[in-house]
């Protein structure tokens, strides 16, 4: 391992207060997020909690008989182990990376002892918890009683907003994965988004063409979502962030540029 200097990419760890945010960044250390690593088994100890940065994880819930369904996803804008801090060592579902990418890591302990210190950082992490329970409550129930063309749009909405371009890598399998159905539906349900002027589907790729006319034909589900996240989540601004890239159409989840352009000391994997 050794020690780089990089910007905060995590709005979360953006977000925190100074002081807070000082002590945890010695130990974070950046890591490789390829896409379909598991971050988290099922009732495994969580080691590590996990800040993603360009990667997007999906929590999943698996079945006895081999189903599964995806309950929530994490990009950018929060953390990967929130269980921990609740009081649970482990937890019952699968964290796996969707979207191949990096992240920052630190030791479980350590997030503890900070979150334990009851100040602004145990404030901003309850309300990111709040906000991933409504993301979890709003998709079980979008799951149950919407369509799977809204509940398609609703996915790639919010996977979307957690990345830097209007594109995502993804097959229509792991799509099906994700929402718990069949892959033929959602090859015919992208199917009607493209020939919609949606989105363009191509080798794996989908890039979201008009993200207008695909919030228009999601459900609810997306905007209590985020609404959500927005009510929760602070909203400060970084104009002219380095990292700051062109995405036409397709507003960050924050409804901001990319948080506190500051430096930051990080341990690095080798």
């Amino acid at each position: 391992m050794h020690t780089s200097f990089a910007p905060i990419e995590n709005h979360l760890l953006a977000a925190m207060p100074d002081q807070e945010r000082a002590r945890l960044l010695p130990h974070l250390e950046r890591i490789e997020m390829p896409a379909g690593k598991v971050l988290y088994e099922s009732g495994s100890r969580m080691s590590h909690v996990y800040f993603p940065t360009t990667a997007i994880v999906s929590m999943i819930c698996a079945m006895e008989d081999g189903a599964s369904a995806e309950i929530a996803v994490v990009g950018n804008e929060g953390i990967v182990g929130v269980a921990l801090l609740m009081g649970a060592g482990s937890t019952t579902t699968r964290a796996v990376v969707q979207s191949g990418g990096e992240g920052l890591r630190l030791k479980s302990h350590l997030m503890l002892e900070e979150f334990n210190r009851g100040g602004g950082a145990l404030r901003l992490l309850l309300r990111y918890t709040q906000a991933l329970i409504t993301q979890t409550s709003q998709t079980a129930a979008c799951n149950r009683h919407h369509t799977l063309d809204q509940q398609l749009c609703r996915w790639l909405l919010l996977s979307v907003d957690r990345l830097r371009s209007n594109e995502i890598v993804v097959t229509h399998e792991l799509i099906a994965n994700m929402l718990g159905v069949r892959r033929e539906g959602v090859t015919g349900a992208a199917g009607q988004l493209q020939a919609a002027g949606l989105i363009r589907y191509k080798r794996g790729r989908i890039l979201v063409t008009d993200r207008d006319g695909l919030e228009r034909r999601a459900c609810e589900c997306y905007g209590v979502i985020r609404r959500e996240y927005s009510r929760l989540l602070p909203q400060t601004q970084a104009p002219g962030h380095p990292n700051d890239v062109e995405r036409p159409r397709v507003a960050p989840l924050f409804d901001v540029g990319v948080l506190a352009a500051r430096n930051m000391p990080l341990r690095q994997t080798a």
